[in-house]
């Protein structure tokens, strides 16, 4: 295990690797890994064809849709550095192209890696799903024993916000995952709504997200609303709400009218399956249950203002 090399092509699997101390084998990474920080000095072998933090939410959606469209990634790869670095182990994902670097260059890259090198694709679309890919890096290590450790430990802080909040009334929540325009969350996030004590109101767990209207929104009048878009962290929320004007009827919603319009930290909690969607749990019990949890801390969730159009 010592002499291990690991090449992680997404921010979760990233995080995984370093979950389960394995952070000195961890040799490249991508543009996107930012979590724990000293792995920040690793080789980059990704970059992204569009400039997100130059634009605004909704030219960031017509670029990725459009290049999409066109049968073009977002992301491109560096194949001689991927090469020079001789990994035993590549971590990557087919899930979603919006995500990482697509699994069909990761598997064109790979053919000029040594024979012994590993390509595993990371799928998980659950809760449940994302403590397998956790089994799934343990094992491809040689320490599946640490690995179950870890998924036994994240299970249980998790079953201790079930059990608490089991009985409560369950507010009605949306979440979306990106600004502008509106998101319904996908995958796991509605079952971290759900581990929380509330309702997402699309309830798609296990489903891809999708573009939703307000009209769509305003008919599940959402109590609460969390403003998770994909990639970014608070600070970068209220920095974009700046410019966002939301779609008429949006302030009539029950949840902007009483002032329940929160900004999460996606990025660390929500949008990667790793072990940090647990903490995304917790942190949502906060929000939606203040009074059993306790507020959440600001640095991570905090109330913001918007307006319409």
């Amino acid at each position: 295990m010592s002499s291990l090399r690991i090449v992680s092509l997404l921010p979760s699997a990233t995080e995984i690797v370093c979950a389960l101390g394995l952070e000195n084998a961890l040799v490249g990474i991508t543009h996107e890994c930012d979590y724990p920080a000293e792995i920040r000095n690793r080789p980059v072998l990704t970059a992204s064809k569009i400039p997100g933090e130059q634009l605004p939410s909704r030219d960031i959606d017509h670029a990725v849709a459009e290049s999409l469209a066109g049968h073009g990634g977002i992301y491109t790869l560096d194949e001689p550095l991927l090469a020079s670095l001789k990994p035993d182990l590549v971590l990557t994902q087919e899930l979603c192209a919006v995500c990482a670097v697509s699994y069909q260059e990761v598997q064109k890259a790979a053919r000029v890696l040594d024979a012994r090198a590993r390509v595993i694709s990371l799928e998980p679309v659950t809760l449940d799903g994302i403590f397998e890919t956790i089994l799934t890096v343990g094992e491809a290590a040689g320490i599946r024993a640490r690995a179950e450790a870890l998924v036994e430990r994240l299970r249980s802080r998790l079953a201790r916000v079930r059990e608490k909040t089991a009985g409560l009334r369950r507010p009605r929540v949306f979440v979306s995952e990106w600004l502008d325009p509106f998101y319904a969350a996908g995958h796991w996030v509605a079952e971290q709504v759900l581990a929380a004590g509330g309702l997402e109101i699309f309830g798609r767990i296990g489903e891809k997200s999708v573009r939703v209207t307000m009209d769509e929104v305003a008919s599940r009048r959402p109590e609460i609303v969390v403003l998770a878009p994909c990639g970014f962290y608070v600070g970068d929320i209220e920095r974009e709400l700046a410019r966002v004007r939301f779609p008429a009827g949006w302030e009539e919603l029950p949840a902007v009218a009483s002032g329940q319009v929160w900004a999460v930290d996606a990025s660390a909690y929500f949008s990667r399956p790793g072990p940090r969607v647990v903490e995304g749990v917790e942190l949502l019990s906060g929000i939606l249950h203040p009074d059993l949890f306790g507020a959440p801390d600001p640095s991570r969730a905090r109330h913001v203002q918007s307006s319409t159009a």
